[in-house]
Formats: C-alpha cells, structure tokens, sequence
C-alpha cells in the first residue's frame, strides 16, 4: 500500500513538474500538452485521484438515443473488434462526441473491476474530468493516439493503456471516439503500436458503414488504390447529386478533395443540405457525362481514373436502389438530355478499341478523335513498341477520307544516300542506276491521304531543310525535275527520342519541330497502362486471327505473369511472347509455363529515361533473350537519340561475328533491315567485318 501511495505522489510530482517547467508549449508532445490544460484549464490536481464517473441509466439513454443512428452499424463493429482483441485482456469503447461511453464489449467475469477503472458502459471519459486518457484527448485532439500508463493524467490510471481513434461523420465532424483498453500492459508504449493500427482500422470502417446507410439512396463512387480490392476496401467514398456535384464524403474522400486544392467537400467547405459547387469531375480528369458511360450501368464496372494531379484510382459506381432514381441520372448520358459532345456523337470504334479504362490512353484518344477529320500535323510520342504506327493508321482511317492513301516511310532504315529519291522521287535519268521512266516519291505518293514517317528523330538534317519546304509550301520538287509538284497530305510524325534535346544539340531543327507538332499525342508504356489486362487480350485475340485460331485463353496463372511483367519492348514484345505461347500451348489454355522464360522470371532491363515535351518517356534497353522476346533492333529506333546504347556495337560486332558477317542473318536476328546494318556498321567502325 505504501508502495503504491509513493508511485502515486511520484507520478503526481512529475506532471506538476513539466506543467510548471515547461507550460502550454505547443511544441511538446500530445500527451504534456494534455497535462498542461487538465493543471490550467480545469483545475485538475493529479494527486488527488478522483473516482470514475458513471453516468445515470437515464442520462445513458438519452446519450444512446443521440447516437441512435451510428449505433444501428456501429455496435457490430465493436463487437468484432473486441472478438480480436478479447485474448489480449482488452476491453472495448465507443464513446459519443461528449466522452460518455455508449456501447461497450467485456469479460463480464471482470466487471466489478472495470467498471471501477471506469472501462464500463456509461463511463465519462471527458479530459475535464478524467484528465489526460485516450477517450478525452482524442475528443481535443480529433486523431488517433496512445495514452500508455504513465501518460495518463490520473494517478489512478496509471496502470491502464488505452488507445482512441476518432470517427466523423460524412461532413467531418467528429461523432465518437472508438477505444480499446487493458488494466495491465508490459511498460513499453511500443507494445501497444499494432493496437493503434486495429482501433484506426475498425473506426475507418465503422465511419464507412455509417456512411454507406447514410447515402443509400444517393449515388456513391468508391475508390481505391487496387482495382482488385476496390469493392471490399475501397478507401475514398463519395455521395453525389444527379449532377455529379459532392454531397458528402468519408474521411480519406475529403483528404483528397483539400489536397487537390478548391474542390469543396465538409469540414468548413459545405454543410449539409446546402447546395455544393464542388463537382467529382473537377477532381477526376473525366467529365461526367464520360463516368456516367464509364461506370454508370453495372457496380460491377470497375474502372481506372486518374486525379487532377496524375494520382492513379479504380473507381466503380453505385447507384440509387430506386428505379426512377436510376433512369433520372443515366438520362444524363443520352443525346437527347447531355450536352453536345462532338467528339462522342460519332463514336470511333478504330480509334476505341486501342485502350480499355487507362486515364493516359484515354486522354491520347480523346485528343486523336478531336483531331482525326482535322488538317493538323500530329507527333506522336512513345517508347519502343507501343504502338505509335498502329495509332497513326487508326487515326487516318477514322478520319474524314479513309480510302485515301496511308504511306508510311521509316526515316530510319531507308539508307541516307537513297531517303532524299524514295521521300521527293526523281524523273528520268536523274542519276546513275534511276529507273528509266523515273519514280513517283513517298510524299506525292500520299497526295490526298496521310503520309505518316517513323522516327523522325533519325532523319538527316539536309533532308529536315527539304521536308520544312514541302510542310511551309505544300510542294515536291523531284530529283532532276524543274517544276514542283503540289501535294496535299496530312503528316503524322512519331519518335521515341527526345526532340527537344535533339534540337539543343543541332541535331534537329526547331523550325521543323514546331512544323510537325501541331498536337502531341503520347502513348505510355505498357508497364505504366492500368488496362494492361485489356491490352494483353486484345493482343491474345490479334495472335489469334493471324494463327488462324477461334479459341485460346489464358489461364489465370498465365495472366498473374503476363501482368506483372515490366515489358521493356512493350505491347510489340507483348505480341512476341503470346505468339510464342500460341505455338507452345498443346490445348487451348495457356498456362504460365508456355510463356517465354524471361516473362517467368520477371526479367528486365529498366529503361533509360529521357525527358520529352508531353512528359518523361523510356527508351529500351535491349534484352539479353532470343529476338522473339525482345525488341533489339538497332537503327530502325534508336540512332541519332540522345540516350545512345552503349553496347550497340559491340551487340554488332558480336552479331557479325556469330554469322560470319552475312548481313541477311544479321538483319534477321538484329529484327533491322540490311540498309541499317550497312549503316551502323559505318558508323561504329566495323566495316571491316563485312566479308559475305
């Protein structure tokens, strides 16, 4: 007894003690601050222990009857988290916003002993008279913390631990306090570190069964940050009109809405029953119109979205139970009741079947169909293998003139000596070894159409001086001719290189540049696509139609791989490998062992990184696989760019050298044209080599 009586003044000395010394700093931790209002702001002497405070039966009831609604979800939220924690010795608390317990789980073989700690229901749990306890000091403070023994105020407390977590409700006001407590903890404060994480978790989820009753009979989108958990744990939540402006939002909803910064949802932004000019659209990159199509006919619609500021969700929608609720907000989406949409009133199935849900991609398309039936140049941005030939010819036919010709020329394997003949033409006898009735150039070739050049980054800068005449004139003058021809065309430029630096160095000129970027259409690499399951079986189906197959599916074994591959050659290389388990597989199932072993292993090189005027863009590196795994060509996508490899020519070297300098067997296993090895093995010093 005495024992216990000296601990007690100990304790008592020390927190007048810091109160004296160190006063209200606001620099000192929680916990000294809480002391400091229980000596100055409530006349609290911890040296004279005062009795738990239980509340009436009566004044109980009323408690319990304002809380009526949270306790309808709450109560089973508290009974399971005393089913996790009962083994450990603890109890468990919800306390309303005025500290007085409401709902209570506990060994009812110990109740005499709580309820004299005050671990009972009814118990007043408030600072101003409790002094410093997790229930009290989370009301002050509205967060989640530990008052672990002595931190307690109370010299009578000293023996409990206690951790608090607050729950708000859809505005951010705080509506209770969820709390567990023991009478006996080991002395470290660290022991009760995954208690705090359990009472934050329960009170996230309590927060959000309130919400969800709350707003049953709103429209409600969850989000996450994985697509596949979203429907179970989807941690943002938001409550919206027929308008798609926010009524309400959960705890991590409103974080968000005030990082973004002027999307006005609860806590000070908006009260209830007020109309809200912060709309879901002004957070999430996508109209409203485009998420109601998106996610607006089944919650099981889930779909990636991306912030104002590039944050990545997966978000599905659930709307109102009521049928004329229903119909009332999809009417939103149909030409008769939404806002002329030019680009959706003619939809482009070409041009919409290259992406699934992924927020870059989609934002690439949507600019492509704007700008498909438009005269403007195009640059189209993106690393090795992404599809930038695809998107251009996708573009051209979804245009106004599809019949029209679409000429594709690759500035990088056309031999420097012959690019300036095959892009203008020449006219008879133009040159030694010209045909005799001369020959029609690529440019006049796409007179009407689309002429489309690849890796415009390789293009000498002789030929960038003639290309500029023809953009700024609209005229070809062939090789040996004297008057010029007119040709009107439409030129899609596509690179994987940096421009930008290509042009500080004087290896591309700017006027050019500007010429050829009347928009910039960038295309992410398939490692960064959130509709990578799409692209894998669009791709599944392509390699289907060319093997002649009408059935193959993958398994979900060989999904997990494919998907958590990095796939530095991209969606080509993607192509490689299910056309390698196409010829693999013995059924129809493709199992994760008929895929390419580096796809298995997770291999991978990681990408160099270069910056571009649309964003950051990766140029591969090559693999160390078989060709059919990898993209390892030389010059046809990487000469003249400012990320060189630096074992390009010594991959040619020893190319040469395992195929005897025959350059047809080079070419084949580099996947590059004999014309670019020609050039590479000029320009690395290596002609020597070449003796077949």
């Amino acid at each position: 007894m005495k024992a216990q009586t000296r601990s007690l003044q100990q304790h008592a000395d020390r927190v007048i003690q810091h109160v004296m010394s160190a006063g209200a700093d606001p620099s000192s931790s929680v916990v000294h601050q809480s002391w400091a209002r229980c000596v100055n702001d409530y006349g609290l002497d911890p040296g004279r222990p005062r009795p738990a405070r239980i509340v009436t039966s009566d004044v109980l009831r009323v408690h319990q009857d304002a809380a009526d609604e949270l306790l309808n979800v709450a109560r089973a939220g508290v009974t399971q988290l005393y089913q996790e924690v009962a083994g450990l010795g603890y109890v468990v608390l919800l306390s309303d916003a005025q500290g007085v317990t409401v709902a209570f789980q506990g060994d009812s073989s110990r109740y005499a002993q709580l309820h004299q700690a005050g671990l009972y229901l009814g118990a007043d749990w408030r600072e101003a008279h409790a002094g410093t306890c997790a229930v009290g000091t989370c009301l002050h403070e509205q967060r989640a913390l530990t008052c672990h023994h002595h931190d307690h105020f109370d010299g009578s407390h000293i023996h409990l631990t206690c951790t608090a977590a607050p729950i708000f409700d859809p505005f951010g006001q705080l509506m209770a306090v969820l709390d567990i407590s023991a009478l006996g903890a080991p002395s470290d404060r660290r022991s009760q570190n995954f208690a705090l994480h359990l009472t934050q978790l329960y009170a996230r989820l309590i927060e959000n069964a309130y919400f969800w009753r709350r707003y049953q009979h709103h429209i409600i989108v969850q989000a996450g940050e994985s697509r596949e958990l979203v429907q179970v744990a989807g941690q943002y939540l938001w409550a919206l009109d027929s308008e798609g402006r926010i009524l309400a939002a959960n705890t991590s909803a409103r974080a968000l809405c005030q990082r973004m910064g002027g999307v006005a949802v609860a806590g000070g932004y908006i009260e209830e029953n007020t109309a809200n000019e912060g709309s879901l659209a002004r957070l999430l990159d996508c109209s409203w119109s485009e998420m109601l199509r998106l996610m607006g006919h089944s919650p099981l619609d889930i779909r990636a979205l991306s912030t104002v500021d590039g944050q990545l969700l997966f978000a599905r929608m659930i709307m109102p139970p009521s049928p004329r609720s229903q119909a009332e907000v999809l009417a939103k989406v149909s030409p008769e009741a939404a806002e002329p949409d030019p680009v959706r009133e003619a939809p482009l199935p070409l041009l919409d079947s290259l992406a699934g849900d992924d927020p870059a991609m989609r934002r690439t398309l949507t600019l492509a169909r704007r700008l498909c039936r438009r005269p403007v140049n195009l640059l189209i941005l993106g690393e090795t293998g992404t599809g930038k030939e695809l998107l251009a010819r996708r573009i051209h036919q979804s245009g106004a003139v599809p019949e029209a010709p679409f000429v594709a020329v690759n500035c990088a394997a056309i031999p420097e000596t012959l690019i300036e003949s095959e892009l203008f033409g020449y006219e008879a006898g133009a040159f030694t070894g010209a045909r005799s009735k001369g020959a029609v150039g690529l440019i006049q070739q796409a007179d009407g159409g689309t002429l489309f050049l690849d890796e415009i980054g390789d293009m000498p800068l002789s030929l960038q001086t003639r290309l500029l005449r023809f953009l700024a004139e609209g005229e070809v003058t062939p090789l040996g001719a004297r008057r010029p021809h007119y040709v009107k065309c439409r030129v899609i430029a596509a690179t994987h290189c940096d421009l930008e630096s290509a042009i500080r160095e004087g290896r591309f000129r700017a006027d050019l540049y500007y010429r050829l970027n009347g928009a910039e259409l960038l295309l992410p690499p398939l490692r960064q696509r959130s509709d990578k399951a799409y692209v894998i079986q669009s791709a599944l189906h392509q390699v289907c139609e060319m093997r002649g197959r009408t059935s193959l599916h993958l398994r979900a074994d060989a999904m997990s791989v494919l998907l958590a591959y990095e796939w530095p050659g991209n969606i080509r290389q993607l192509i490689h490998a299910l056309a390698f388990a196409e010829a693999m597989v013995e059924g129809d199932e493709v199992t994760a062992s008929d895929l390419p072993e580096a796809c298995r292993l997770g291999g991978h090189a990681a990408p160099a990184k270069v910056s571009s005027a649309a964003g950051v863009l990766g140029v591969p590196h090559l693999l160390d696989g078989p060709p059919i795994l990898a993209d390892r060509r030389l010059g046809a996508d990487r000469s003249s760019c400012s990320e060189r490899l630096p074992d390009e020519g010594e991959l040619l070297k020893q190319t040469m050298a395992r195929c005897g300098g025959n350059i047809s067997q080079v070419a084949r296993q580099l996947q590059i044209s004999r014309p670019t090895v020609y050039r590479r093995l000029k320009k690395y010093g290596l002609g020597h080599l070449h003796f077949a």
